[in-house]
């Protein structure tokens, strides 16, 4: 069965496993101890930090291991931030950043501290000069930066070196979250600080590295230890360090070929999944992006279904959609570059990944979308087409014809039909139904107003907020916005094409 979901948890590579098996014979004494089977461990762990710091860029006295790539972004924003508690309590980061780091820094806020998002753009990428403007408007003294190097759910490559610039400029640390990256090589730039995890490259879970240059001001958090500088409490977990180590480094000596390769699988899942699959978009920067990732998004498919469908033909994959996260809130990272959600699905392919597999994906994929759209009664771009010729009745349930009532009187404006006309505008209401189905249900009835009418969608599920508009672009039609509802959203359509 093909798995295609590298970037939530790699395969664990061969080099990882042999490692490990060895190290559990001869890695399980106190490496703080002098006695023979201590010094053993002793070697062990240094070698490991030696490697993996060689890997990162660092000095082995800069590089600690952690229990988690989690547990190393919020120990490497506690102690920036710590560290630095004098020079101002204001942390900046992507809208973009993992989720980690947002829980550190909606920590920080609760503390006290301030926090400001960098926006990103379309691609979900930050502007060049973003970072330097965001601690320019900051309202104090700016005590950490954070940026990661990659994106975990489109596979866009952030501009580290600049904004590390941006941030040495401004003499404000900028800390790399890398779990993405590692594998395929060095983060370029003058970052400060440094996190990753070993599950990501093909290292065992429950590994995870923060390099902290020598320089940065850090002051560790919680009760103070003797282990890993006191950075990371708790006996070293040697095996599974050696084991990631090792895998870092096999991983780079093949990530140069093995990049190369996966690309070109991606760059083929990119063109033909539109081609193949009707109203799809692909999201991510196209050029400047990981090699094994892409991301894309389908109309009028319920995201759970459609990975649920795929995995009983035989494909692991992973979405950011709302209605596969057990939440009403779509993927942050999607939001914030606002792109469509619905139906999203993500193929992150580990190294090593057939041709043929991909190959299979392609096949499969129309036949299960088409399937999935099937079920939940979406349209067809025809019979769209059929029904704004044949202006069908608008007395279908949950579709009335008139002012939006509770959303406001209809707006006017230039193009709203021709001179004199009357405003025309059906109002649907979607409140209580999730995604896809409010775009569904304006999909059906565009048809049903003239050209330059307008439809309203009352809907209280917050994928309609990205998903309407995404809609309304993909289709040619002008989205006019949104105003409170008595209970939830109107969004405001104008039928263009």
């Amino acid at each position: 069965m093909p798995y295609f979901d590298a970037a939530s948890s790699a395969p664990l590579h061969p080099v990882a496993r042999q490692a490990l098996l060895a190290a559990l014979d001869e890695g399980w004494a106190d490496p703080a101890r002098l006695y023979r089977e201590g010094r053993r461990a002793r070697l062990l762990l240094d070698a490991a930090r030696e490697a993996a710091a060689d890997a990162v860029g660092v000095r082995p006295d800069e590089l600690t291991f952690t229990s988690s790539g989690t547990r190393a972004l919020h120990d490497g924003i506690a102690g920036a931030l710590a560290g630095r508690r004098r020079a101002g309590r204001h942390l900046v980061h992507s809208a973009v950043e993992h989720s980690a780091v947002l829980h550190a820094a909606a920590a920080h806020e609760a503390a006290g501290g301030t926090v400001a998002e960098v926006p990103v753009d379309r691609a979900g990428r930050v502007a060049p000069g973003a970072y330097a403007a965001a601690l320019r408007a900051a309202p104090g003294p700016t005590a950490l930066a954070c940026l990661q190097s990659a994106n975990h759910e489109v596979g866009t490559r952030q501009p580290v070196a600049e904004a590390a610039a941006e941030c040495a400029e401004a003499g404000v640390p900028l800390l790399v979250d890398a779990a993405q990256s590692l594998a395929f090589g060095p983060v370029p730039g003058d970052w400060s600080l440094l996190t990753a995890s070993a599950h990501k490259w093909g290292g065992p879970s429950g590994v995870g590295l923060l390099a902290v240059r020598k320089g940065v001001r850090f002051a560790p958090q919680g009760p103070a230890d003797e282990r890993e500088s006191g950075r990371a409490p708790g006996f070293e977990n040697i095996p599974a360090v050696l084991a990631a180590a090792a895998s870092l480094r096999a991983v780079r000596e093949e990530a140069a070929a093995e990049a190369e390769r996966l690309r070109e699988l991606v760059d083929r899942i990119r063109a033909r999944v539109p081609r193949l699959v009707p109203d799809v978009e692909v999201v991510g920067d196209p050029e400047r992006r990981l090699p094994h990732l892409v991301t894309f998004s389908c109309l009028y498919v319920d995201g759970e279904a459609l990975l649920h469908e795929l995995d009983r033909a035989g494909f692991s994959v992973s979405s950011g959609s709302s209605c596969t996260s057990g939440t009403l809130t779509p993927s942050h990272v999607l939001r914030a570059m606002g792109v469509l959600s619905e139906g999203n699905v993500r193929v992150s392919l580990p190294l090593g990944t057939a041709e043929e597999d991909v190959e299979r994906f392609l096949a499969v994929l129309p036949d299960v979308v088409r399937g999935v759209r099937g079920r939940l009664g979406a349209p067809e771009r025809a019979e769209e087409a059929t029904a704004a010729s044949a202006g069908s009745a608008s007395g279908d349930s949950g579709v009335s014809a008139g002012p939006a009532g509770s959303a406001g009187p209809g707006a006017g404006g230039p193009g709203a039909g021709g001179p004199g006309d009357e405003e025309a505008e059906l109002v649907v209401d979607s409140l209580g139904k999730l995604c896809p189905i409010p775009v569904i249900e304006l999909a059906k009835v565009i048809g049903e107003v003239p050209v330059g009418g307008l439809v309203t969608v009352l809907a209280d599920d917050e994928a309609a907020r990205l998903d309407i508009p995404a809609w309304c672009a993909m289709r040619g039609h002008t989205y006019e916005g949104e105003r409170p509802a008595d209970r939830g959203t109107a969004y405001r359509v104008r039928r263009r094409a």
